[in-house]
């Protein structure tokens, strides 16, 4: 059975991006040469988004995710994914199908939308968190407001230059 992973950075006031949608802020953040982004990635098989953060993601990073299964989550069902394919169905019903299926495990990289109903649905079974130095002050969120409560047991602290990234697991 696939394991679901969150793994993703926040600014320091708690935010995934700017409130016009952009990520600018974290790529102008330093991190050094400990990354740990190319080990992560080769724990998992499927990349899994909301369109809005797969449009923002591919503005710095093309191609996306080689080798990877991209699925984007969108309304539009003519939504053209380059890099993998567009999915309109309930995303917290596709992820427990996919989680049963025999192949790799799952990374959640966001939108916020997707994310809270994945956490409230409590399918996430381990969290990389990077917390960059920096204040948004406004933007969206990590973690909204809504009906949820997880215990998580902390696994490992790395430091990336302005960026400190905690390991979490479901407890």
């Amino acid at each position: 059975m696939a394991k679901i992973f969150f793994y993703g950075a926040v600014s320091l006031d708690g935010y995934l991006s700017d409130v016009n949608d952009g990520l600018q802020w974290l790529f102008d953040t330093e991190v050094g040469d400990k990354l740990t982004t190319d080990a992560f990635l080769d724990t998992v098989e499927t990349v899994v988004m909301g369109r809005i953060t797969y449009e923002e993601a591919r503005k710095y990073v093309q191609p996306l995710y080689p080798g990877k299964d991209v699925v984007v989550f969108t309304h539009n069902t003519n939504f053209d994914v380059q890099e993998g394919f567009a999915v309109s169905e309930d995303p917290v019903d596709y992820l427990r199908k996919l989680k049963e299926q025999p192949s790799g495990n799952i990374w959640v990289v966001g939108g916020v939308n997707l994310l809270k109903n994945i956490i409230v649905a409590d399918l996430i079974d381990e969290w990389w968190i990077q917390i960059a130095l920096v204040l948004l002050g406004n933007g969206k969120r990590l973690f909204e407001q809504s009906d949820y409560q997880t215990r998580l047991e902390l696994i490992d602290i790395t430091q990336m230059k302005q960026l400190t990234e905690l390991h979490f697991r479901r407890n």
